[in-house]
């Protein structure tokens, strides 16, 4: 009997009917620091002493001001917003960049917005209902807060091509939730980054939870990171609590990235400690035993561990940081409250859409500032 064979249609060649197709993928799960604080030797990065002081400061300023926009919340000054708190260790990621990439972020990213150089008052402009406070300022290369689930990984996507195009040895980095990895705009970004060879980074902030929704409700896989097999992506997934894994992982992503090796998946492991916002009560959708399972893998406390091992941190300077921080969430928040009293210009709102006001809008502009100024001239009152 003779046998069948058919040709493939790539190499030209002769090829059994039925065969094993040999995907050459392996995923690798990166942890440095462990719950004590202890590190593998042989995985410690090696950061500077600077640095390591740095991205401990930011990351306790991130939680206090975490806890601050709170009761600012429930005492009715802010609007809802998303909490951050036991994911401070994002801030490994935004550290491993520099001031030339870009941070493209969805809507749980305060801590990478203060390490960038967002200014808190900024934020607290944002979620007190001024679209002003979504302008991250001058030269930060920082897109801002974008709350549509998975839009803004097709925007890092575009920014990543535009950067390739003009030949640019920069990279961008996006942040998105677990959640976000069952949109549509997931994986187009995706695919369009592999085909291109986008220098994107994909940080999924994996915290268990998408609203209410478990993670074993998101998908089938088991892991995020397994996602980007079928893009023919590097991917990894790491300990989103460990600082360290977190800035390692990205580093090496960034590198890749500006050799013009494409783009990476990062799957960060974490835990959303809070409510997903102040919307929200976690309580009648996960146990408190779940929370406190969690609680005892903290970030901050697994870092400050390892510093105080290193003799670089002690009880006496980290109540000092505290007081430290404390007083300058407490100057923001002036600054906050000035800004807000005098209040912003409407006038604004024409700035920042077009390079060049088209006809049409400037003459919107001009008959509101009329309006405006009628409004404020001497003896409005007596005409209205």
């Amino acid at each position: 009997m003779a046998r069948f064979y058919i040709e493939d249609f790539d190499s030209g060649k002769k090829q059994m009917p039925i065969q094993e197709i040999e995907l050459p993928y392996r995923l690798k799960y990166l942890s440095i620091l462990n719950r004590e604080g202890e590190v593998d030797e042989a995985l410690d990065p090696g950061l500077s002493e600077d640095l390591l002081a740095r991205l401990h400061r930011i990351m306790v300023l991130a939680r206090r001001f975490d806890e601050r926009m709170l009761i600012l919340q429930r005492q009715g000054k802010l609007g809802t917003f998303a909490p951050v708190k036991g994911q401070e260790a994002q801030i490994g990621a935004a550290a491993a960049l520099g001031p030339d990439d870009w941070i493209v972020p969805s809507f749980r990213e305060t801590p990478a917005e203060i390490w960038r150089g967002k200014a808190m008052e900024t934020i607290l402009l944002y979620y007190s209902g001024y679209n002003e406070g979504g302008d991250p300022g001058e030269g930060l290369n920082l897109l801002p807060v974008s709350v549509p689930v998975g839009s803004q990984m097709t925007h890092a996507v575009g920014i990543g091509y535009g950067m390739k195009y003009r030949d640019q040895k920069s990279v961008a980095l996006t942040f998105f939730g677990d959640g976000a990895t069952s949109q549509g705009d997931f994986h187009e970004a995706m695919n369009f980054a592999s085909v291109f060879q986008v220098p994107v980074i994909f940080m999924c902030q994996n915290n268990h939870w998408a609203i209410s929704l478990p993670r074993s409700r998101q998908t089938n896989s088991s892991t995020l990171a397994q996602k980007a097999i079928a893009y023919d992506m590097p991917a990894i997934q790491v300990d989103g609590n460990d600082v360290l894994a977190v800035h390692s992982a990205t580093k090496e992503a960034a590198d890749r990235a500006r050799a013009g090796a494409g783009p990476t998946l990062i799957e960060m492991v974490t835990y959303r400690l809070a409510m997903h916002t102040t919307a929200d009560d976690p309580k009648k959708y996960r146990s408190e035993q779940e929370v406190a399972q969690w609680e005892s893998r903290d970030p901050i406390t697994r870092f400050e561990k390892y510093l105080i091992q290193k003799k670089l941190l002690d009880e006496r300077q980290i109540q000092s940081i505290t007081q430290e921080i404390k007083a300058e969430i407490a100057r923001a928040e002036q600054r906050w409250e000035a800004i807000t009293r005098k209040g912003i210009d409407p006038l604004e709102m024409f700035a920042h859409t077009y390079a060049e006001i088209p006809p049409g809008l400037r003459d919107q502009r001009e008959m509101l500032k009329r309006e405006l100024e009628e409004n404020t001239s001497p003896g409005s009152e007596e005409r209205s």
